[in-house]
């Protein structure tokens, strides 16, 4: 039986939301999914469908937004402002494709990643997950 290829940026974002959250367990289990559009509809620049956020372990430390998420016609993107560098390494190393914005004059830098199929969706939940163990890292030395 062959597999039909899921190339909907919408059903990417959708899945790669139902990853991240249903994750209960090492750097992802303090994701959340927040300020969602459910009723986002793709465009060709992309449209923010949602954002991925590190909650806060107590009121002391803020949340933190780790990336935004947005949906084309075929694909889905990922913008990293926290832990670009490592989002961009990572991403590279699994093979996704990966962009700097080059806008970005000054720190923090934005790192562009895309999710060009649902076959991804594992791939992009491994780069959110190594953004957030060196956000993690970072905290603790600086």
């Amino acid at each position: 039986m062959v597999e039909e290829r899921i190339t909907d940026g919408r059903r990417i974002a959708q899945l790669l939301a139902s990853e991240i959250d249903g994750r209960e367990d090492g750097a992802l289990e303090r994701l959340e999914i927040t300020d969602a559009d459910r009723d986002v509809e793709p465009t060709a620049d992309g449209a923010r469908a949602y954002d991925v956020t590190a909650m806060g372990p107590s009121q002391s430390r803020a949340d933190e937004r780790i990336a935004r998420v947005f949906v084309h016609e075929s694909f889905a993107r990922l913008a990293f402002e926290t832990g670009s560098d490592a989002a961009s390494t990572a991403a590279e190393a699994l093979d996704l494709r990966v962009e700097e914005d080059e806008t970005a004059v000054q720190p923090p830098a934005v790192a562009f990643v895309f999710v060009e199929s649902g076959a991804a969706v594992k791939r992009a939940t491994t780069v959110v997950e190594r953004v957030v163990q060196s956000v993690a890292a970072d905290s603790t030395h600086g």
